[in-house]
């Protein structure tokens, strides 16, 4: 009963102090912010990608749900974001079922200084460990990422790019040289938004013709708010890989919830 209260009571304070803080930006700047990926506000992305149609049968089902938090520093010039992923892989010594575990940790940190017209941020990313030897690498990762962005209008468009290489971890482990690529172009309407987020990779470690996957789709969106006043940014996307490893996945449904909190809450 009292665990109760006491969340209720946060969520009643977070939902007050939202509407308080964000109450002089209009829902389409926040819509803007929100696709923002180095906005000086605090978000919590649940993101979830299910790819159909890979392994060796081409009839496999894998899920990964990636839970990211924001959280910006140092009056917004420092952006950092996390990913823990939660991966559902299909298990290929039964005909049917997955197994589930932790992927590996990516921890991203940008210098964004202040700037008109095209917004920046450049700074170091981490790849930790924390898969095992089912769902991860093996392989302690680190490089470099940047991302730049404008908003003329109703638009959001930019791209982040970021490569790590492995410098440590198990010896019979492949090394790691991974780049992702994920341009980003939305069009914000007054109720909903169209967007394009492929997420392109490409493994340098594999064979040729291994190496890339590139996905092309296209997605709505929309930025509702909870109790009439936690703003809540939602879309779904539908990618179809014209260019997949073999065993690859042929297509990819995203899903995406992410809540919206105004940095001085910190």
């Amino acid at each position: 009963m009292l665990k109760s209260i006491i969340i209720t009571s946060i969520l009643c304070v977070i939902l007050l102090c939202s509407s308080i803080l964000f109450a002089q930006k209009s829902d389409q700047d926040l819509t803007k912010a929100a696709q923002n990926p180095i906005a000086n506000m605090m978000s919590f992305p649940f993101q979830n990608n299910t790819n159909f149609k890979m392994g060796p049968d081409s009839n496999r089902t894998q899920n990964v749900l990636n839970i990211q938090p924001v959280i910006p520093l140092m009056h917004g010039r420092i952006i950092t974001r996390t990913i823990f992923p939660l991966i559902w892989n299909p298990d290929y010594t039964q005909e049917s079922g997955t197994n589930f575990g932790l992927g590996d940790i990516i921890f991203t940190a940008f210098y964004s200084p202040e700037s008109k017209g095209l917004t920046w941020g450049v700074g170091p990313v981490f790849q930790f460990p924390t898969g095992g030897p089912d769902f991860g690498t093996g392989k302690w990762s680190a490089g470099a990422s940047v991302v730049a962005l404008a908003m003329p209008g109703q638009w959001v468009i930019g791209a982040l790019l970021n490569n790590v290489w492995s410098f440590a971890g198990q010896e019979n482990r492949a090394d790691v040289n991974f780049l992702t690529f994920q341009p980003f172009i939305n069009y914000n309407l007054p109720n909903f938004y169209f967007t394009f987020q492929p997420i392109i990779t490409a493994n340098w470690e594999a064979e040729s013709g291994n190496q890339w996957t590139v996905p092309l789709g296209l997605g709505l969106g929309k930025l509702i708010k909870l109790g009439g006043k936690l703003p809540v940014n939602l879309n779904a996307s539908y990618f179809y890989n014209v260019v997949t490893p073999d065993f690859g996945p042929q297509y990819q449904v995203r899903l995406l919830a992410a809540v919206l909190l105004p940095a001085s809450l910190l």
